[in-house]
């Protein structure tokens, strides 16, 4: 039997289904996992030792019975996922990654969690996270940074970071994360990944965590392309209370027949520079699509300001929106406080008038790019994985902003118009840091992301990237 780090999750799923692996065999795998690496990485918030047990076992009785009764099962029953510390598990600690709500003890599940556990998955913990995901790195006041399995003096990036650095450190198979402006996406690039964030509407956002501006949406996180579009199916469905409603996830032909695809590598805000590695990959990446037999064209995009000061408006609209005792306000962020602030200046018309831009938007790229081309292909991100604190060092919050605006200028786009897109690892820099590309499809695309993503996972030669083993860091990132 391949030894239980070499299997992908799917893989995982399908030994637990064929008798080769048990729930439980792996849940332990993962939890001596934790306890081993974590302390150098910092990615778990919790722990959720017996609830991963209960599950596992609740696993192998529904395996018995299938078998039993010739049932086909969830194709990730009994396979460990970790969760991101910004939705809610019931009976597990959710701090949002906030010192405000450090306490906290989740009520209830969430939509997205009720699905996974109704597939049979085992959760083994969940993960660090910013506080309220609201900025692209992975510190906070709850504890120490998360750091970066590639490299512990860099950044995972955010606010998926702690789910990501999980996975990149293989104490996960594959974790849930949550996407606004590109937080599944950020991550997946800084530490060698897939990160797929659905459109809009195919995963419920409920019961309690509805976000009326439509930028955010639950992802996946994983080692292959297969992985990450299993998990996502997993926690896709409308449930009853939902504004919107993605197309049904159809069989998909692409692979079958040449693509249309549009490479636009200049970044979408004025005066960013794009970093050489990041143009590198992208290059990589039109010489393997080419080489399958896809038509690339290079385009450009006019940056256009106002469109990030619409973002800007829309998401700190958002921020100011989370209910903070008067009392804890002090312990914010500076970063938290500064969003806050802005988001309560905004008004009415003002929240109207960004919410109007993104449909436009949406409409001027079905009419001039989803009309004529398949797919879109960027670099996930401006540069490479940051070093922990560059973007918290600065004591004046939109110094901050702006700086968050040069490194990620390609990924809010899909969250405007809520189309799917996601990072592939297909590039590894000089300095040894992964770099991910981007692909976008129009909405209800994802078939076709998850075809020719395949396609480049395949023709990169290797089915995944890992980090380069290293001895475990001096510094602790053990948390209660």
């Amino acid at each position: 039997m391949t030894d239980v780090d070499e299997l992908t999750a799917v893989e995982q799923g399908a030994a637990v289904r064929a008798g080769d692996l048990s729930p439980t065999e792996l849940a332990r795998h993962y939890l001596d996992r934790i306890g081993s690496v974590d302390p150098s990485i910092g990615a778990f918030v919790a722990v959720t030792e017996e609830l991963a047990f209960e599950q596992a076992a609740e696993a192998e009785r529904a395996l018995a019975d299938a078998r039993a009764s010739s049932v086909a099962l969830a194709p990730l029953h009994g396979v460990p996922v970790a969760i991101k510390d910004i939705v809610r598990v019931e009976d597990v600690r959710c701090t949002m990654g906030s010192a405000a709500y450090a306490d906290q003890i989740a009520d209830l599940d969430d939509h997205v969690v009720a699905r996974m556990k109704a597939a049979g998955m085992v959760i083994v913990g969940t993960t660090n996270t910013p506080e309220f995901a609201l900025p692209c790195y992975t510190e906070n006041r709850v504890g120490p940074p998360t750091r970066n399995p590639w490299n512990p003096e860099r950044s995972p990036g955010g606010s998926s970071g702690g789910s990501a650095a999980a996975v990149a450190a293989g104490m996960a198979p594959v974790a849930h994360g949550t996407d606004s402006g590109g937080s599944v996406r950020i991550p997946a690039s800084a530490c060698g990944l897939v990160g797929l964030k659905p459109s809009r509407g195919r995963v419920s956002n409920g019961p309690v965590g509805h976000d009326v501006t439509g930028l955010t949406t639950h992802g996946a996180l994983g080692r292959t392309v297969a992985d990450a579009a299993a998990l996502v199916q997993v926690m896709s469905g409308v449930m009853f209370g939902d504004a919107y409603t993605a197309p049904a996830w159809a069989a998909d032909a692409s692979s079958d027949r040449p693509l249309r695809v549009v490479s636009m590598p200049e970044p979408m805000l004025p005066d960013v520079p794009l970093h050489p590695d990041c143009r590198a990959a992208v290059d990589r990446a039109v010489a393997l699509l080419e080489a399958a037999g896809h038509e690339v064209d290079e385009m450009e995009m006019s940056p256009d300001p106002a469109v990030a000061d619409a973002f800007k408006d829309a998401w700190s609209s958002v921020a100011a929106a989370i209910a903070v005792d008067e009392e804890d306000e002090e312990l914010l962020m500076p970063f938290t406080r500064y969003m806050r602030d802005h988001g309560r200046a905004v008004t009415g018309p003002d929240l109207h008038a960004a919410l109007s831009t993104f449909r436009g938007i949406g409409q001027m790229m079905a009419d001039m790019f989803f009309a004529n081309f398949d797919v879109i292909l960027t670099p996930t991100l401006a540069g490479p994985p940051p070093l922990i604190g560059a973007f918290t060092s600065d004591p004046d919050p939109s110094a901050d902003f702006a700086r968050m605006g040069d490194f990620m200028p390609y990924t809010p786009l899909y969250n405007i118009i809520g189309a799917p897109a996601v990072s592939l690892p297909l590039h590894v820099s000089d300095d040894g840091l992964p770099i991910g590309v981007m692909l976008a499809a129009r909405y209800g695309g994802e078939p076709t992301l998850v075809a020719v993503g395949t396609q480049l996972e395949s023709a990169r030669g290797h089915s995944y990237l890992r980090p380069p083993a290293r001895a475990p860091a001096a510094h602790s990132s053990r948390r209660s």
